[in-house]
């Protein structure tokens, strides 16, 4: 390609400062340095963690750096590699990871654990593996968010941080594997282990919500019970596969407590996607005592749990799940597989469709409860 080895500069949302909106900026993109990758990026997700990482600094979220570009959720085709790049080449569709699979590391070969060390504290720090980013504007350089930034044309991501996908698959579509869906999904499946004929709870139906109810209905569970406060996601949430609709609002109690009484005592499995202490602390309370399992999904760094003791001492569970627990470089290509033999869906996630010069309007639609998700269009 007649980019290769240069500069290219192309279009890009960026975060100049906390609690703003995302202005639409000429940046250049630097070729990729040993063992990155350079990607054209055709499509991307707007995820809450976005909103979150912009909107919710030093109160949710630790102090970050600015100016930055979000995006994490994103798909898009290999304009170039550098050097030591062997899985993949130009061309290749690829999807961006926000958790690597580095294949070495302790980590990675512990079949417990998704939470590959390779480059974990420079991407958080959303920098490169250099300590630098890849990515300049106005002769300043733009944080990369998680190592990834999806909100721009092209981008530069670690190696171990992309996967390769078959060649068919509808990056519109799939960049939602990207984070969102895998995470739910997964957080089932994986992280949980849904067990046939159980009784489940999701909390908070957003795309990872519902991606957590698909993935108890494909663990075989007898029944979902959905809950979320926006009245509007019944209909969405039984296309999931929920068979019971809750809204907290339509009662006087506590929603642990109505949980308790509509399944006998409690449920078997509660998925919490909301990023919430005070859901995490109803989603433990409605679960059985007789070895309930809660599963922590939702997104929040500073927030402070608080749990009544006897609540785990007299056998529930409690477990954390980062990315669905999924070994990313190896997991994805599979997902991306079983979407387009109809065994997992996505294009009902997708609820609208924009530029990016609409990516503030995307956020709106999210924060106000209209989409599930909003697939920018590069």
């Amino acid at each position: 390609m007649e980019t290769e080895g240069k500069v290219i500069k192309c279009k890009a949302a960026v975060a100049w400062e906390p609690g703003k909106p995302l202005s639409i900026e000429e940046v250049e993109v630097a070729p990729p340095k040993a063992h990155e990758v350079r990607i054209k990026i055709v499509a991307s997700g707007v995820c809450h963690t976005d909103w979150t990482f912009l909107h919710e600094v030093g109160k949710t979220m630790n102090p970050q750096p600015f100016p930055v570009i979000l995006g994490h959720e994103g798909a898009g085709v290999v304009e170039s590699v550098g050097p030591g790049v062997t899985k993949m080449s130009k061309g290749d569709k690829v999807i961006p990871l926000v958790v690597p699979q580095c294949g070495q590391c302790e980590r990675c070969l512990n079949p417990k654990t998704n939470l590959c060390t390779k480059n974990w504290k420079k991407t958080q720090q959303c920098l490169l593996a250099d300590g630098t980013s890849r990515i300049t504007c106005k002769n300043q350089q733009i944080y990369q968010f998680i190592g990834i930034s999806t909100f721009s044309e092209y981008t530069v991501v670690p190696e171990d941080n992309v996967t390769k996908i078959h060649p068919d698959a509808p990056l519109d579509r799939v960049c939602l594997l990207g984070c969102g869906v895998s995470t739910g999904y997964g957080a089932a499946v994986n992280t949980g282990k849904v067990e046939s004929g159980s009784t489940c709870a999701v909390f908070g139906l957003g795309a990872v919500g519902l991606a957590a109810v698909m993935g108890c209905k494909a663990a075989g569970a007898s029944r979902i019970i959905a809950v979320d406060i926006n009245p509007d996601k019944s209909k969405i949430a039984k296309t999931f596969g929920a068979t019971e609709f809750v809204n907290p609002k339509d009662h006087s109690k506590p929603i642990q407590e109505v949980l308790r009484e509509l399944t006998n005592g409690g449920v078997d499995f509660s998925l919490e996607c909301v990023g919430n202490v005070g859901v995490m602390r109803a989603a433990v309370e409605a679960c059985s005592p007789a070895g309930g399992v809660c599963v922590m999904v939702g997104w929040t760094q500073m927030g402070e749990l608080t749990l009544v003791a006897e609540d785990i001492l007299l056998g529930k569970s409690l477990k954390g799940s980062y990315f669905g627990g999924w070994k990313s470089v190896e997991a994805v290509p599979k997902l991306v597989q079983d979407y387009m033999s109809g065994k997992l869906l996505l294009d009902e996630f997708v609820t609208h469709r924009l530029t990016l010069d609409q990516v503030n309007q995307a956020f709106d639609l999210m924060i106000t409860g209209k989409s599930i998700r909003t697939v920018i269009k590069m």
